[in-house]
């Protein structure tokens, strides 16, 4: 492919090729052609023209395929447009000449079709220089159109198109011959011509203005026919050109000069819109063509007339905008409405119509408000729609109040309005869903009078109305969970009262069943007693149904609807608990919610026919099966109970379905039976394949099938056109039980099936349970009795015969398969062969698609080799003799269907087989349809077959390519398949396509030029496959895949998109693989994707920025302008998540562009009466507000890039500025350091960082927290406590001892105080109650008066929750007042831990801890205020604390205590909502257990509470006594109190450390060992824990546990912090006793004497009953954490190596030094031994302790004087110690001291000791040793005093050695003494000759100068020489062994001391 990129063609290697490889060399070299001539210079172009614009038309002989020569005709244009244009006059000739040719043989079409083509593309690019030829190649190429057929036209509308775009005005001699062309290709039998020609007009429109004048209704006309049997591209292209020529016909102001010659009148808005209502109402017949049936009111208008003309209204609107249609609503709503009135009896003649019509209009309501108006426009709207109502209302009621009855029902007034009223309720419905509680000021406005307009309509006599108006209700109440409640009471109240009205019964329990049916979507839910009161009145409905036989049915419909509906409200957590009863509970309520919606239609059925009311009870009554009896019923009493029967049919099935089978097993049979006869019933007309279908066809084979199938933005109203002519579509009225059941699709409102569909659906559902579990002679009988009656019967009949066996035994199959189950023998396969076989030739597409799947199931099933072998062998038989167009596709599908469910295709003669006869079949060019299915299958096969497949890739991609350059674009649906193969195939090759080798090469060109080839395609879908594929390519190859054109192509196709979603890409799937491959490519390049973006912006010519906001916000805010108008979830979802990907990669580079867009979007709607309330705020606080007004009012005088965003827009920037922060934290430090930040800003002013843009966090925060959406309010507040819990700490640098956040507190107190207001949801309270307490925890502010601002609003909050759980509003359920207190209380106590350690921090220095804590009591403290400030209302709190302590206690008791617990439930929860009560306890108990601890402690435990009037808030916590009543309570004394409160604390805390839960949080963890502390830190706890032991132990062995289990060293020193105290308590008690038992006398003494202290009673430390053994074991645990190699277990072992220690971190050290400190606590608690056996072991290791120290510690810390006194005395000491052991010890351990390198260190203990050492040594020639011990002391003293020598300075050792030498000679013996001296003496001298032997020659000098002078000591030394002669050698060892058992000894005492 490389020599295919040059300038001219490369004719050499293009002849070499073969036919295929040439097309696809010819493509590639056109592509790179068009790049290449774009940046090529001019004069280059020109040297060349002559040659390239030859090889450019040799190819339009070489018949090239549609692609190609769209490219080819590009390419001409280009070279013109840069070259020279004077040949271009020969090119027009040639192509001209090309078209006039009179060869009509198929091979000259392409070439044909390539001149047009050329022709259009050359105009376009030239336009007006080509000005004279024009009319003769227009008129040329017109006359080419009568004999063209439907490729040619197609093209030649295309063409023309392009020409009149390159002309413009210049066309206009040629206007009316092209409109009269386009006129009849409008309504061409082709539709891809349709599309093409609306294309072309909609091109003439812009300059031919007698479309919108003159012609305008002749074109409106003929739109209206285009419609006619249209497809979904039809009506989009064919409105988009209606719709934006009516209005041009608006808006066009006409030029004077024009105006004279056309006498042209404006157009006005009614006569659009009357011309518009003529399509919708009459469809193409027009005004003047009323054939006979028109006036006789007979016909119909055909449904896709209609749908179009819904359409083109959309698009009028649209193209008119937003503000248009705000300015003219009124009028464009009331036409709207009157579509469906009764004065058009045309569009609700029957009910079929009636609902199709109404959807029609509901779309246009829909689409034009809901996707044009911003919020506060809609809000208009929606009172111009409840004035609408209240109008249509007082028809009704002054027609209603005409007394005659008859007059009344059958006037034609009340049905008129109900079809308006209908669709004004559901819009009304949908624009406050839409609006959430931004729609507040709407129901608040009483001159609206919304919520009274909508319930007065509840009385309505439809049934429709009724249950729109209901449905309205449902939805105010989902978007404003504060109406729900009092709705609900409104609607109960006003049934109660007017029971006798059947209007009203129905009505108002529709409406209180659509309010049930809304609380689900409300977090805060309704009170729990709601649910008795709706079950009395539903009782009381149905027991006085009987008395009244006028009201008797709606009365028990109504009793049964309110039933169903409460049952909805069972939820799931309710079924969790109720796991213990077995599984029956969970079917028992399902059961019931079915069984009385059953028997409110059983009800239903009784009372339509009182006559054989009883007759039918009886036979109802029995059993399930008794209830098929209905037939015979039916029989007997005929007509009436029709309907009725088939609902109840209906619902019994639906019931079975989700019954168990084992439940029904004995009525299997006749259950099967009667499902038969109602499959195959002979009066069902309508073959309602769309609906039943789909769900047993597979995802996958659903995209062959008609777009309609596939998910489009119209897919609300093109759904009636998918079901038929013959079909409704769904409506409430069908199935009033939908109107609480869970919500279909979103907001929309259920759209249930008429009871005739949806039997039908629910019979195949069941009958495919019921025949798998019969048995298998059953089975087959019944199977063949199905095949039986479709041979039977004929017509239209057999099809929908067939359709419903075939969906039953689809069912069937699908069923067994998912229980893994078998068909069973060969009798029955036999039969369900047949009916899938029929199918699979049957006419309807769905239904072969239906079979493929069937056919699927059924090799699952038997799953038997052979078996699937015959199958296939059936489908190649079929494929090789069939010629028709059904079999081969039908056929096709189910060969590669067929090893789906059977692991994939393994066998390679199979795979060869499918391959070679689907490939014959997609070349089959006479049949698209062929063409399609074969290349779906063949992409099926690569999919199944995996890895088998690659033998045949390469085939396979020229088979693609080769189809994808020659099939004409008129077939769509063929490309479409095209790419799934393509699809399949990049996936099948995966990462083997990043190979280098040229096969992989290639490979991977003919991909990426597939790509290229469908990128092109003018079809959406197809472009949709293209960039899918690319998206696999990127996946497996990145680096081929070229990005900017990539991200070009998916900016332009969104950007198309950004001006109006509703026109631009109208395909929904297009716009979701856009943004699936935005959302893939974001996540590895972001950074370059969103630069190609704007370079594409910056290039781009005019044309393709209808949108010039990308240069402003780039792809980021384009992004969120789409998710803005997007309605699509999954679309939106997936710009979200691009939107993250984005932010968390580039937001810390790109901060001010992401803030500033957050900011955009909040402040384009920031409503500004939140700012005239700060106004207002600032003159109370006076200069204070400076900055909130600078932030609140500053109103940008420019327009901002985004128009009124929606709120839940809103809410993601909210979200998006606090994902910035917390990027920004990860990033560099000076984002929150202001003083750095600044620095770094002067350095380079490119530097940005967070802390600069403080005050536009502040501002978004406010603007959010302030707004009138409670979703927007909770991010706002949520964003504000981010800011405050980041920026808090950081100083300001101009202001010394400020902090920078200080400035804004004035908007902070501004954003909390709406928050407290008395309407303001629970849930926001409660947040913001989380904001002010971490607001003034932060200790931004420290001015009291100040501070007194927020804390306020705390003390406002405080005062409303002191009543308890009654105190709050009855709005929402019981749970929400419970977090509301819950959230307070929380706030409280954070706000008073932080002033007690406040208070701490500033008193510590001055006072002892006794002071402060007696300061703490008396409140007199005036060092901190805050204290001060919590302290007015401690007293409250403190009661408050303890309840809600009391209440957590309680709810946290294990099940089985569940009957003891109180009944009216705790201080704050009500029984019935204690599991959701539970949620917000657990959330905030820990800090209120802190608080409660820190509060008790500060009373010491002492003093009584003064408010302790309210016994019954600190009753004891046992179960028991709560059950209690409170009048049985006596009064305690303070010490049971004490008592009581205590435990409390300390059960609480046990309870949550032992059992710690994965998700327990570390603040939690840290609160309650923080509370244990604040406990233990008074004496009455403290002798608690200290008396009782078991009490002890227990706490330790938790908080080892809590050790163990959980890494943070903050936790683990807390727990360590508690361990000490609780040894202190030890230590205490014991203290206590034996004071006590000094003051006894001696009698009583030797009793209590083992009492003091643990081991002696026991005689050691027993595990389990010690408190010292748990504490070691805990410290042990630390100590061996943080340094391993203490463990002997892990250093003694031989397989490990010692590692080299590590260096211990800050939080080790602490941790070691906190476990060491508790450690040597622990003697206390022991009891003192009487022996002094040990004594010694002691100071031994005492020693060894301190030399570690000394040598392991840093100098800084050993040679503090005070220390290095102590150590230095303690050392003296010792060696006066007369024990042997101990003296040997010690000068082992001086030696390693005086050996430190060091000197500072070991000087002064050299200084200090050796003189003592010295005159020990001198002592030896007095004190004879007698002991191996006595020889080592003195040995180990040489050795000292030679180490000493060793170490000195020059100048002072030989002062040494004269000390060492005659000590040393002092210990020998002369020859004489030596014979009979004892062994210990004689290892002295050998001992002291050795070491005199090696001095000697060291210090010869100082030795021979000793000698000189001291003869005595030389005669001594010589005469021991000649003495020892003989002996020295063998006394050597000795000597040695001497010395090893010295250090032998030294380690033992290591390792015992460790």
């Amino acid at each position: 492919m490389e020599l295919a990129h040059s300038l001219l063609l490369n004719e050499e290697a293009y002849s070499q090729l073969g036919e295929v490889q040439k097309a696809e060399f010819i493509f590639d070299w056109l592509r790179y052609l068009e790049k290449l001539l774009l940046a090529t210079s001019r004069s280059d172009v020109r040297e060349k023209q002559k040659t390239l614009v030859e090889q450019l038309l040799s190819l339009l002989n070489s018949s090239p395929g549609p692609p190609t020569r769209k490219l080819l005709a590009k390419n001409l244009g280009i070279l013109y447009s840069i070259g020279d244009t004077f040949s271009v006059y020969e090119t027009i000739d040639k192509c001209n000449d090309l078209i006039r040719s009179k060869d009509d043989s198929p091979s000259y079409l392409p070439t044909k079709l390539a001149a047009v083509v050329c022709l259009g593309s050359l105009y376009k690019k030239l336009g007006r220089i080509l000005g004279n030829t024009f009319t003769d190649t227009v008129g040329n190429i017109l006359k080419a159109v009568k004999s063209a057929e439907s490729q040619g036209r197609y093209e030649i509308m295309l063409s023309l198109q392009n020409i009149l775009n390159g002309l413009g005005a210049a066309a206009a001699p040629c206007h009316r011959d092209v409109y009269k062309a386009a006129r009849s290709c409008l309504t061409d039998r082709s539709m891809a011509v349709r599309c093409a020609a609306a294309k072309c007009l909609l091109e003439l429109q812009n300059e031919a203005i007698f479309m919108w004048s003159t012609d305008l209704d002749s074109v409106a006309t003929l739109c209206f026919k285009s419609f006619e049997g249209s497809n979904y591209d039809v009506r989009i292209s064919v409105s988009k050109l209606l719709g934006t020529v009516l209005a041009k016909a608006i808006i066009s102001k006409h030029p004077g000069a024009a105006a004279s010659r056309h006498s042209t009148r404006r157009v006005s808005l009614e006569e659009v819109l009357e011309l518009l209502g003529t399509g919708f109402l009459r469809g193409s017949s027009g005004f003047l063509r009323a054939s006979g049936d028109m006036l006789k009111g007979t016909s119909s208008v055909s449904r896709d007339v209609r749908v179009g003309v819904t359409q083109a209204y959309v698009v009028f609107v649209s193209t008119l905008g937003g503000a248009w249609l705000e300015k003219n609503f009124a009028a464009f709503l009331s036409h709207i409405l009157s579509l469906v009135s009764q004065s058009h009896p045309k569009a609700t003649q029957t009910q079929i119509d009636a609902v199709c019509s109404r959807r029609c209009v509901s779309f246009i309501l829909r689409a034009t408000i809901g996707g044009l108006l911003g919020e506060k426009a809609q809000i208009a709207a929606a009172k111009d729609i409840c004035q609408a109502i209240l109008k249509l209302k007082k028809v009704v009621d002054a027609v209603m109040s005409d007394g005659n009855l008859e007059t009344r029902l059958g006037s034609a007034d009340v049905a008129a309005s109900q079809h308006m009223l209908v669709c004004a309720l559901q819009e009304l419905g949908n624009l406050i869903h839409g609006l959430g509680t931004t729609a507040a000021p709407l129901l608040q406005d009483s001159s609206a009078g919304v919520l009274d307009s909508v319930i007065s309509v509840v009385l309505h006599p439809s049934i429709s109305v009724r249950l729109a108006s209901a449905w309205c209700l449902h939805c105010i109440a989902v978007a404003l969970p504060s109406y729900l409640t009092p709705l609900l009471d409104r609607c109960l109240e006003r049934l109660t009262v007017l029971k006798s009205s059947p209007e009203a019964v129905t009505g108002f329990s529709f409406a209180v069943a659509a309010l049930l049916g809304a609380v689900k979507h409300c977090p805060l839910g309704i009170p729990h007693g709601k649910g008795k009161i709706i079950m009395t009145l539903a009782e009381d409905l149905l027991c006085s149904a009987a008395q009244n036989s006028r009201l008797s049915a709606q009365r028990t419909q109504a009793g049964w609807l309110l039933i169903a509906a409460l049952m909805t409200l069972v939820s799931p957590k309710d079924l969790e608990t109720e796991k213990s009863r077995g599984d029956s509970f969970t079917w028992q309520a399902r059961i019931l919610k079915e069984k009385y919606i059953l028997k409110g239609k059983e009800s239903y059925l009784v009372d339509n026919v009182s006559s054989i009311q009883s007759d039918l009870t009886k036979k109802l009554n029995i059993k399930p099966v008794n209830l098929f009896r209905l037939s015979s019923i039916l029989k007997t009493y005929g007509s009436p109970l029709k309907t009725p029967s088939v609902v109840y049919r209906q619902r019994l099935y639906e019931l079975l379905i989700l019954l168990p089978p084992e439940t029904y097993e004995g009525n299997l049979c006749p259950i099967l039976k009667e499902l038969a006869a109602d499959l195959t019933a002979p009066d069902i007309q309508v073959a309602a394949s769309t609906f039943l279908l789909p769900p047993l066809c597979h995802q996958d084979d659903l995209l062959i099938l008609s777009p309609l199938l596939q998910e489009t933005d119209h897919r609300f109203i093109e759904e009636q056109l998918l079901l038929g002519n013959g079909i409704t579509c769904g409506s409430l009225e069908y199935d009033p039980y939908s109107i609480f059941e869970k919500d279909v699709e979103g907001d929309s409102v259920p759209k249930p099936l008429p009871p005739t569909l949806s039997v039908i659906s629910s019979a195949v559902k069941l009958f495919g349970v019921v025949c798998a579990h019969v048995g298998e002679a059953q089975r087959r009988l019944i199977l063949e009795q199905l095949l039986d009656s479709v041979k039977h019967t004929k017509g239209a009949r057999q099809q929908v015969v067939q359709l419903h066996v075939v969906s039953s035994v689809s069912s069937f199959l699908k069923y067994v398969a998912g229980l893994k189950g078998n068909l069973g023998p060969e009798e029955i396969r036999r039969p369900a062969l047949a009916l899938v076989m029929g199918a699979l030739e049957g006419p309807s597409p769905l239904l072969r698609c239906a079979a493929a799947e069937a056919w699927a199931r059924l090799a699952q099933v038997v799953d038997d080799g052979a078996f699937t072998a015959a199958l296939a062998q059936v489908s190649f038989d079929k494929l090789k003799s069939a010629r028709d167009a059904v079999t081969r596709t039908g056929h096709s599908l189910a060969l590669a269907s067929l090893y789906r469910y059977l692991g994939g295709i393994s066998s390679s003669q199979h795979l060869n087989s499918c391959v070679g006869i689907l490939y014959t079949l997609s070349q089959d060019s006479t049949s698209p349809d062929v063409q399609t299915w074969a290349l779906h299958s063949l992409s099926l096969i690569i999919d199944s077959a995996g890895p088998l497949y690659h033998t045949h890739v390469e085939p396979t991609l020229s088979l693609i390519i080769m189809l994808l350059l020659n099939v004409p674009p008129t077939h769509a649906e063929v490309h479409q398949s095209l790419g799934r193969c393509l699809n399949a195939l990049i996936t099948a090759l995966g990462p083997e396509l990043q190979g280098n080798s040229t096969s992989v090469s290639t490979l991977r060109t003919s991909c990426l030029l597939g790509c290229a080839v469908m990128q092109d395609n003018p079809d959406c879908l197809v472009q949709a496959q293209a960039i899918s594929c690319l998206q696999q390519l990127h996946m497996f190859a990145p680096r081929h895949v070229n990005l900017s054109s990539l991200v070009s192509c998916l900016c332009e196709i969104l950007l198309d998109n950004s001006v109006l979603v509703n026109l631009c890409s109208p395909y929904l799937l297009l716009r979701r693989a856009v943004l699936a491959c935005l959302r893939q490519l974001v996540q590895r390049e972001a950074a370059e994707v969103s630069e190609h973006a704007v370079m594409l912006v910056k290039d781009s010519r005019e044309e393709l920025t209808p949108d010039a906001n990308i240069r402003e916000v780039g792809l980021e805010g384009a992004l969120l302008t789409l998710l803005d108008k997007e309605t699509d979830q999954r679309l939106c979802h997936d710009i979200k998540e691009t939107l993250n990907h984005m932010l968390t990669s580039m937001a810390v580079d790109k901060l001010s562009f992401w803030l500033k867009l957050c900011k955009d979007v909040l402040a384009a709607s920031a409503d500004f009466t939140t700012v005239t309330c700060v106004d207002t705020m600032q003159e109370e606080e006076g200069d204070k507000g400076d900055d909130a007004s600078v932030l609140t009012t500053k109103n940008d005088g420019r327009l901002h890039p985004f128009t009124n965003p929606r709120w839940a827009t809103r809410v993601f920037a909210a979200e998006c500025v606090c994902r910035i922060i917390n990027q920004c934290e990860n990033a560099h430090s000076a984002h929150f350091d202001i003083a750095l930040a600044q620095e770094m800003r002067k350095r380079d002013s490119r530097n940005d960082f967070l802390v600069l843009h403080l005050a536009d966090l502040i501002r978004m925060a406010f603007m959010a927290a302030t707004d009138h959406s409670d979703q927007l309010r909770l991010s706002g507040l949520e964003t504000l406590l981010v800011v405050i819990r980041r920026f808090a700490t950081i100083p300001e640098p101009e202001f010394p001892g400020h902090v920078i956040l200080e400035q804004y507190q004035a908007n902070v107190g501004a954003a909390l105080r709406p928050a407290f207001t008395s309407e303001t949801p629970p849930d926001v309270t409660a947040k913001a109650c989380q904001v002010c307490s971490a607001w003034i925890a932060s200790g931004v502010v420290s001015d009291l008066n100040d501070l007194r601002r927020v804390h306020q609003l705390l003390v406002s909050s405080l005062t409303k929750i002191q009543v308890g759980k009654e105190a709050l509003s009855h709005l929402y359920n019981e749970s929400a007042s419970t977090m509301e207190i819950l959230a307070v209380l929380k706030a409280w106590a954070e706000v008073y831990i932080i002033a007690v350690e406040r208070h701490k921090t500033h008193n510590q220095p001055l006072k002892t801890a006794a002071c402060s804590e007696e300061s703490v009591r008396n409140g007199s403290s005036s060092s901190d205020g805050l204290l001060d400030l919590v302290h007015a209302d401690l007293s409250t709190l403190s009661r408050l604390w303890l309840s809600a302590l009391q209440d957590f206690a309680l709810l946290t008791l294990p099940s089985e205590f569940a009957s003891q617990l109180p009944v009216e439930g705790g201080a704050f929860y009500t029984a019935e909502t204690s599991e959701n009560a539970k949620l917000h306890y657990y959330s905030s108990w820990a800090l209120i257990l802190h608080a409660t601890a820190l509060w008790l402690t500060s009373t010491g435990f002492v003093v009584a509470d003064p408010d302790e009037g309210a016994p019954n808030l600190s009753r004891p916590v046992t179960p028991t006594s709560m059950c209690q009543g409170s009048s049985g309570v006596t009064v305690k004394s303070p010490e049971d109190v004490y008592t009581e409160r205590f435990h409390l604390i300390l059960g609480i805390s046990v309870e949550f450390l032992c059992s710690l839960r994965s998700d327990a949080t570390m603040e939690s963890i840290t609160a309650c060992l923080h509370a244990l502390q604040a406990l233990l830190d008074v004496p009455w706890p403290r002798s608690k824990i200290g008396s009782d032991q078991d009490l002890g132990i227990e706490l330790l062995n938790v908080l080892h546990r809590v050790i163990l289990t959980r890494e943070s060293p903050s936790i683990q020193l807390a727990s360590l912090e508690v361990v000490r105290q609780i040894i202190c308590a030890a230590q205490e008690h014991v203290k206590e006793k034996r004071r006590s038992a000094e003051v006894d006398d001696g009698a009583a003494e030797k009793e209590t004497l083992p009492e003091f202290g643990e081991g002696k009673d026991t005689g050691g430390l027993v595990p389990g009953k010690s408190l010292v053994f748990a504490t070691l074991e805990l410290c042990v645990c630390i100590l061996v954490r943080q340094l391993p190699e203490l463990n002997p277990k892990l250093t003694g072992s031989p397989g490990v190596k010692a590692a080299k220690p590590q260096l211990l971190s800050e939080d080790g050290s602490r941790l070691v030094s906190a476990a060491l400190v508790i450690l040597s606590e622990l003697p206390a608690v022991c009891s003192p031994e009487v022996d002094g056996t040990h004594q010694e072991l002691d100071e031994v290791s005492l020693l060894t302790a301190i030399t570690v120290f000394i040598l392991s510690t840093s100098p800084e810390v050993t040679t503090i004087p005070c220390l290095q006194k102590r150590c230095i005395e303690k050392f003296k000491a010792t060696l006066e110690i007369k024990d042997p052991m101990v003296q040997i010890k010690t000068y082992q351990l001086l030696l390693s001291i005086f050996q430190y390198p060091n000197p500072a260190v070991s000087y002064p203990y050299i200084y200090s000791l050796v003189s003592s050492i010295v005159e020990k040594l001198q002592e030896i020639d007095k004190r004879k040793p007698e002991d191996t011990t006595e020889l080592q002391i003195f040995q180990e003293g040489i050795k000292v005093l030679e180490a000493l020598v060793a170490i000195a300075e020059e100048h002072h050792r030989s002062q040494l050695v004269a000390c060492l030498l005659p000590i040393l000679i002092s210990f020998l013996l002369d020859e004489n003494a030596l014979g009979s001296a004892t062994s210990i003496m004689r290892n002295l001298h050998d001992f002291a000759l050795q070491n005199l032997m090696q001095i000697g020659p060291q210090y010869s000098s100082v030795f021979k100068s000793v000698m000189a002078s001291s003869p005595a000591l030389k005669a001594r030394l010589e005469a021991a020489i000649k003495g020892n002669q003989e002996s020295v050698k063998v006394k050597i060892p000795t000597s040695k062994h001497t010395k090893n058992s010295g250090k032998n000894l030294s380690i033992q005492l290591k390792t015992n001391f460790l």
